[in-house]
């Protein structure tokens, strides 16, 4: 990437900080303090912390649209609408988890109650589609009915993957499919709304899409894993979180389906009416790994990475133009966090 696009990136990077402020400035005075905890603004009681989320949802928006050799900052609306959303995906799916912690610190609900929670989410998911129409772009109605059809998408992973934890038996494809919704879908959106946004090429964003669908599905495989195996000093979130919850992941449902021994005992433990202790939680993950959920993940991961990168090259030719989204997406492929 050019110095000059490189700028671009990074002036467009800092005016969407502004604007995903700005935004939180439009809710009332309660929504407000419960939307800027979570995303970092300030702790329950006012006090501003300097953290932040990643931000790597806004960072494909930008960073695609620049591959498309259109101005970033006019994709800046975008950017703070998928992020946005996918806030609203995060305080919806603690409550949901009953995961207290997040970014190593209580949860929007368990700091400020159930209701607080799903209204806050409901907050975060009406600004996104308030400050997206806002955009002054003759494509934006193409970019809003994008981002409404993503959010349907995501709702129906989430919903999915709240359903699995009931039912008894699940297929690895079905599960591909929930994850595909749950999490591919807004990443595809991210390397795609930018573009569409600024007017870009429909092939371009098309490609885009399709790249940002494969590393999306990586990346949540990489979840799965730390969900399982990730430490809580670097995920946020209690060890074996996922276990014990009884999640169906894509590793644990491939242990699930292994027929092997070890996924019969697997099944057996998840069966079992009363909550798994310490121990048999410990013995659920030696399991997973044992039935070849473990590897099946990290190997079905980089399959969908190699593909995406694969895409964005022939999508890309020139390396200096299709680079920072290459680079994006091994890093969040291969995370710890």
């Amino acid at each position: 990437m050019t110095s000059v696009v490189t700028d671009s990136v990074t002036i467009a990077r800092e005016a969407t900080r502004e604007a995903l402020h700005a935004s939180i400035e439009r809710l009332d005075p309660r929504m407000r303090h419960v939307c800027g905890y979570h995303l970092g603004l300030w702790d329950a009681d006012g006090v501003p912390t300097g953290l932040s989320g990643k931000g790597v949802r806004p960072e494909l928006v930008l960073i695609s649209t620049a591959a498309t050799n259109r101005d970033p900052l006019s994709a800046v609306p975008a950017a703070v609408a998928v992020e946005l959303v996918h806030n609203f995906s995060l305080v919806h799916d603690d409550v949901m988890d009953g995961d207290e912690s997040r970014r190593h610190r209580p949860t929007v609900w368990a700091a400020f109650g159930l209701s607080t929670a799903l209204l806050a989410g409901d907050a975060l998911l009406a600004l996104a589609g308030e400050v997206l129409a806002e955009a002054p772009s003759p494509t934006v109605g193409y970019a809003v009915q994008a981002l409404s059809a993503t959010t349907r998408r995501l709702i129906a992973g989430q919903a999915a993957d709240l359903a699995f934890e009931t039912r008894p038996d699940v297929a690895l494809e079905e599960c591909l499919r929930m994850e595909a919704d749950k999490t591919g879908a807004l990443l595809a959106c991210a390397c795609s709304i930018g573009p569409m946004l600024a007017d870009a090429p429909a092939c371009s964003a098309a490609a885009l899409a399709e790249f940002g669908e494969r590393v999306g599905i990586a990346f949540q495989l990489d979840d799965d894993l730390l969900g399982i195996w990730g430490a809580t000093e670097r995920t946020g979130k209690p060890v074996l979180s996922d276990l014990r919850s009884r999640k169906k992941s894509a590793p644990i449902v491939a242990a699930l389906t292994s027929g092997t021994a070890a996924g019969a005992a697997l099944r057996a433990l998840y069966r079992q009416e009363a909550p798994l202790d310490e121990d048999e939680l410990a013995r659920a993950a030696e399991l997973v790994e044992e039935a070849g959920g473990r590897t099946w993940a990290e190997r079905r991961a980089a399959a969908e990475l190699d593909a995406a990168l694969r895409l964005l090259a022939e999508a890309f030719p020139d390396p200096h133009r299709a680079a920072p989204l290459a680079a994006m997406a091994t890093r969040l492929a291969g995370r710890d966090h």
